[in-house]
């Protein structure tokens, strides 16, 4: 349901989704707020859990980690992040995000802009480590 009183959302508040890896949870997006230009959200990822490859044919993400390190695989290429770095994946880049530290990793997110339709947002290119759970919601329920 769209949140139309509040722009405001908890950590805690939003459904956490493990299909891709980790625990993968958008704060602010289309079924949360409303919002018509790209969605936000939160990455927690354990120590040896990653986010399976793809790509966003329509999107740009960036990726904040707060806390932990991960190593972000940009087609193929590591690139390894510790607490306050940043990285930028440009469309259709494949990325993969892995946490191959010893601490739980923070990640903070934001893709843009929207794709047309939700299921054209992700294209896999490896298999998910958790196929049987819903996708990402983030249309408004109907």
């Amino acid at each position: 349901m769209v949140n139309n009183t509040s722009p405001a959302v908890r950590l805690s508040d939003a459904t956490p989704n493990r299909r891709r890896g980790g625990d993968l949870r958008v704060l602010l997006g289309p079924a949360t707020v409303g919002a018509t230009s790209g969605f936000m959200g939160a990455l927690t990822l354990q120590p040896g859990e990653f986010v399976s490859e793809h790509y966003h044919p329509y999107s740009e993400e960036f990726l904040f980690v707060v806390r932990g390190e991960v190593t972000v695989r940009l087609n193929g290429e590591p690139v390894e992040l510790g607490p306050e770095e940043s990285v930028f994946v440009a469309r259709e880049a494949r990325h993969r995000v892995e946490n191959r530290g010893t601490t739980e990793a923070f990640v903070v997110f934001h893709l843009g802009p929207l794709a047309p339709r939700p299921e054209l947002g992700h294209v896999d290119t490896e298999p998910q480590p958790n196929p049987g759970e819903a996708p990402l919601r983030l249309a408004p329920a109907e």
